[in-house]
């Protein structure tokens, strides 16, 4: 294992840990209130970004599966951003 690898490697697993938990919020939530699109864009912009250079680069080590996953979060997170825009836009209109 190369350490550059292993810090890549916990580098992103920080940045991931908190995913979850967003999720989980935004879909408990039902609304799309303290959300930003374009910071949670940004990020997903990131990992893609990540995902890309592993891919160009051929470097494709145990790293990229922490990119993928954070990427995958993130989609959700997003997808939930504008299902509870709906929501929140349904309760106005009621």
């Amino acid at each position: 294992m190369n350490l550059g690898q292993f810090f890549e490697m916990l580098m992103v697993l920080c940045f991931g840990v908190s995913w979850p938990f967003s999720v989980a919020k935004s879909y408990r939530s039902r609304t799309a209130k303290g959300k930003s699109l374009f910071f949670i864009s940004l990020i997903w912009i990131g990992y893609v970004c990540g995902v890309a250079g592993k891919i160009i680069t051929r470097n494709i080590t145990y790293v990229f599966v922490f990119y993928v996953i954070n990427l995958l979060m993130v989609s959700c997170d997003i997808a939930l951003y504008f299902r509870n825009r709906r929501l929140d836009k349904e309760r106005i209109e009621a």
